[in-house]
């Protein structure tokens, strides 16, 4: 069977069509719908959570968290957050995030978001 003879049945037609639509999809997924940060970096699910709940205190408005983990288990973290900056918030957000991750405050990071 050469290929003309193989385009003319209806079966393999419509199987092909199928294909080409099924790889359009993906590529417009993959473009358009795909959430990954510019720097490839992707956040953990511990680290989502952490930043909705340094969200919630008073004086600020949003807050980024990356946890740096050793064997399994948090040794560090950096908190970014926009909002008030005064002594009042950062100690807030180290304290409930040293909370958290069972950590002591001096391995907290914290830093305004640049404005």
């Amino acid at each position: 069977m050469n290929v003309k003879e193989l385009l003319k049945n209806k079966t393999v037609r419509i199987i092909l069509i199928g294909g080409a639509a099924l790889l359009l999809l993906l590529a417009v997924w993959l473009v358009f719908f795909r959430q990954d940060s510019p720097s490839g970096y992707s956040a953990t699910e511990q680290e989502k959570r952490l930043s909705v709940l340094l969200g919630e205190i008073e004086g600020v408005k949003s807050a980024t968290v990356m946890i740096t983990e050793k064997e399994g288990a948090p040794v560090s973290a950096v908190v970014i957050f926009e909002g008030d900056d005064g002594i009042l918030v950062r100690t807030r957000l180290m304290e409930v995030a040293a909370s958290a991750l069972a950590l002591k405050t001096r391995d907290i990071l914290v830093y305004p978001a640049n404005k």
